[in-house]
């Protein structure tokens, strides 16, 4: 039986919960109808509404609070629907979560994982779908995390939750969905910071998270027709960056194609991992690396407009030609809905 991606965080939950009596899930959609994406379904029950409730919407507030809780021997999961208006808790995180460490010389942590939704769909425009990750990871003292695959999701998850620090979680929002077989279950005390190689292959390398492996892995097949076999390396955490495998495979394939499709391009992961290559003086390109970002400017609504401004497989499939120099032969619509994951698709919760 396959298991989702939201599956697999509530799996994460709920035994994480079972495993620490004092873990508390709270925030905003946690108990609606919907279930904060099916992901908190029967967790109330199972472990009562002093650990499991919903917050009024006061994003700072509710910061403050699960802040001080995880200050108590209570460590705490924190949702947000929406990583943009979590913006109002900027505060509480910057200046107390990743700071609480290290200006009481380690005699307390914050040990809070705050899970937040990025992403485009549905017409949500700019102030509803900002993936502002290159924030967070700017930030001392945080990790950020945004894994694309369930079992990834479950095992960085249950890594979040026991981390003593604070952890930031980042979902897209087109990924609760996705299915895979079954949960590969993996040491939990090894995952934040590890990049994945999903495969192997010589003509470049391609690194992607979040949203992006799945673009690169719905070309594969295609790609493959088309004797062109590349090196997918999943990054899963942004902060700590995991460098390393990207740059062995580098020495390898000479080629390199970032996707960092959910970013806008000035100071995105997505540039600091072309700096951090270019500063490596053992690196030896073949051709200047290329790196694909929406535009930099706020998302529209209109899906007039929407088309022309998120990533597509044409555009994808047309850096490829430029780094590999061949002809791709592919057939891609012009009509299929670009603004929804898929037809099922009904809302942007």
């Amino acid at each position: 039986m396959k298991i989702s991606y939201s599956q697999a965080i509530n799996k994460a939950l709920t035994e994480e919960m079972k495993k620490n009596k004092n873990l508390i899930c709270f925030g905003l959609g946690v108990n609606d109808s919907l279930k904060f994406f099916g992901t908190t379904m029967g967790l109330e029950e199972k472990f009562g509404k002093e650990r499991v409730f919903e917050t009024p919407t006061s994003e700072n507030a509710m910061t403050g609070i699960g802040i001080g809780m995880s200050l108590y021997k209570n460590p705490c999961v924190m949702m947000h629907q929406r990583l943009d208006f979590f913006l109002l808790a900027m505060d509480q995180l910057v200046n107390s979560a990743a700071k609480w460490r290290f200006m009481f010389g380690g005699q307390n942590s914050v040990p809070i994982t705050i899970r937040l939704i990025v992403g485009k769909g549905w017409g949500q425009g700019p102030t509803h779908s900002q993936s502002l990750q290159s924030w967070f990871a700017h930030i001392p003292g945080l990790k950020v995390v945004m894994p694309a695959l369930p079992s990834d999701a479950y095992n960085l998850l249950k890594a979040s939750i026991r981390d003593p620090n604070p952890v930031i979680f980042i979902e897209h929002r087109w990924l609760h969905g996705v299915q895979e077989k079954k949960i590969i279950k993996k040491n939990v005390r090894k995952q934040i910071g590890v990049s994945k190689i999903l495969s192997k292959g010589k003509d470049f390398t391609v690194v992607t998270y979040s949203l992006s492996t799945l673009e690169i892995l719905a070309l594969k097949k295609t790609l493959n027709q088309n004797n062109i076999v590349f090196e997918h390396i999943d990054l899963q955490t942004i902060k700590p960056l995991d460098l390393k495998p990207i740059k062995q495979s580098l020495k390898k394939t000479k080629k390199l194609l970032v996707l960092d499709t959910i970013s806008h391009p000035v100071c995105s992961i997505g540039s600091e991992i072309l700096s951090q290559i270019y500063l490596d003086k053992e690196i030896k390109l073949s051709k200047p690396p290329i790196l694909l970002t929406l535009p930099d400017i706020p998302s529209p609504t209109s899906s007039f407009y929407t088309k022309d401004f998120y990533v597509s497989k044409k555009d994808i499939v047309k850096k490829i030609e430029i780094l590999t120099n061949k002809k791709i032969s592919i057939k891609l619509r012009d009509d299929i809905i670009h603004d929804v994951p898929d037809l099922k698709f009904k809302g942007p919760f």
